[in-house]
């Protein structure tokens, strides 16, 4: 069997679409067809049927899946191990990249880099759910997460913040300090992509708060988000952080409370797995951007003009 063929069938499984899965290995819709039907042709049986929208995996397509999985981590094992050889002589290392923690990674990219230049840096960019995944499977050394994680997941913390609302300058949020998640109930909400972690984690907020969201739109990318917020769409949750990087004149963003909604990024791999000496290298340069990561307002409330709290007696009736 092709490992090649092995890998576009994982990833169609995954993704249970043969159209997002050739996104995600940047090949033709074709291409992965032909090599999913290679695969039947070899085991002489079906690994797929469809189920209305589902894809539902025959008996020798769950076997040709869970060993493939094997197969693809033993491979990617190998060439750690292989690249180890030159002690980061060369080699490449990827690492998993969620699309809202990117701006975390930046000063160890910039700093790896440097120091190791022959080598290579892929960058697997998918939301923290599948880099998860991919880390226990053994398809990635290490990777972005979202915490909590599962347990077979060693971490490095990397930054602890909450989300803030974000809505139109001139809202009713203007004049308050901050805002209990209830008080969005009856709001339409530019909502996080179903395959982010976030997107788990906001719908549980939402539901400990008792409501469940009218989700108007969704993105993985935080300045898209803002812009359809902008544009009038409706409000969205955003990572302190980035509402720094918003402008005041058009934004109003206020810490959202009962209950804070925690965003809690680390590196991840896997806990008694193999690591590289590049992926190795990469944790030690990673520890000492870290501290850096002040200049990139990662460990500071964003320093909107928040108004100070009113007396007593002239404090606005919340509704």
């Amino acid at each position: 069997m092709e490992l090649r063929a092995l890998r576009y069938f994982v990833e169609v499984v995954k993704q249970q679409s043969f159209t997002v899965a050739a996104e995600q290995m940047f090949v033709t819709q074709p291409t992965i067809s032909k090599m999913v039907k290679s695969l039947e042709d070899e085991t002489g049986s079906p690994l797929l049927l469809r189920d209305g929208r589902q894809m539902v995996l025959t008996d020798a397509g769950r076997i040709v899946y869970q060993r493939g999985q094997e197969v693809l981590a033993a491979y990617a094992q190998l060439q750690a191990e292989l690249n180890d050889l030159d002690k980061l002589g060369r080699g490449e290392l990827t690492i998993g990249i969620p699309p809202m923690g990117g701006s975390l990674f930046t000063p160890a990219i910039a700093a790896f880099r440097q120091r190791y230049p022959k080598v290579e840096l892929k960058l697997f960019e998918q939301g923290s759910k599948a880099i998860e995944a991919a880390l226990i499977s053994g398809e990635l050394e290490l990777g972005g997460v979202l915490q909590p994680v599962d347990d077979q997941i060693d971490v490095l913390p990397m930054t602890r913040q909450v989300l803030w609302l974000v809505a139109r300058h001139g809202s009713r949020w203007d004049a308050l300090q901050d805002v209990p998640l209830a008080d969005l109930a009856h709001e339409q909400f530019v909502f996080y992509g179903e395959s982010l972690a976030l997107n788990d984690v906001v719908l549980t907020a939402c539901r400990t708060a008792g409501f469940a969201p009218t989700i108007v739109g969704r993105s993985g990318h935080w300045d898209f988000m803002a812009a359809l917020v902008l544009a009038g769409v409706g409000i969205a949750l955003l990572p302190a952080p980035y509402c720094r990087r918003l402008d005041a004149a058009q934004f109003t963003c206020r810490p959202v409370v009962t209950p804070e909604i925690p965003w809690e990024m680390a590196i991840g791999w896997r806990r008694n797995g193999y690591l590289s000496h590049a992926a190795r290298a990469w944790l030690e340069v990673a520890r000492e951007t870290l501290p850096g990561l002040t200049t990139d307002n990662f460990t500071h409330p964003p320093t909107f003009d928040v108004p100070a709290p009113a007396p007593d007696r002239a404090k606005p009736a919340l509704k």
